[in-house]
C-alpha cells in the first residue's frame, strides 16, 4: 500500500506574489449571521482561481481536497475582486515594479487606436 505524503501541495502563489496581491484585496464584507462555513483564506482562494485559469478545468471540478474551497467560492472571489478593481491594480503594481527594475522594453509598446480617444485638431 503506497504511503501518502504529509507535505502540503506546492504553492501556486509564491510569498513574493502574495506580498503584492494581499494589500490590494478588499477586506471581507460583514458576516451574514451565525452559522455557515468558515471563510476560505484569500490566499487559498487565489490559488484555486489560478488553478482553474491555468489548467482550464471547470469551476465545479476544482478539487476541494486541496484546500482552496469550492469552485463556486473561488469564482465568487474572482468576481468580487474584479468588481473591486483588484486585477487592474495588480497589473499596474506589477508593471510599476518591472519598470523600476528596468525589465520593460517600452520601445516595443503599441496602442490600439480603438482604446485611445483622438480629439479633433489635436497634434
Amino acid at each position: 500500500m503506497p504511503t501518502r505524503s504529509s507535505s502540503p501541495p506546492q504553492r501556486l502563489v509564491s510569498d513574493d506574489l502574495w506580498a503584492l496581491v494581499a494589500p490590494l484585496i478588499p477586506p471581507p464584507s460583514a458576516a451574514r449571521g451565525p452559522g455557515g462555513r468558515p471563510r476560505v483564506a484569500d490566499r487559498l482562494a487565489l490559488e484555486g482561481i489560478l488553478f482553474v485559469l491555468t489548467t482550464g478545468c471547470r469551476w465545479r471540478d476544482l478539487p476541494t481536497e486541496l484546500g482552496w474551497g469550492s469552485g463556486v467560492t473561488c469564482w465568487r472571489r474572482l468576481r468580487d475582486w474584479h468588481a473591486a478593481g483588484v486585477w487592474g491594480r495588480l497589473h499596474r503594481t506589477v508593471l510599476d515594479r518591472l519598470g523600476r527594475q528596468g525589465l520593460i522594453d517600452w520601445s516595443r509598446g503599441c496602442l490600439d487606436g480603438v482604446s485611445v480617444r483622438a480629439k479633433r485638431g489635436a497634434r
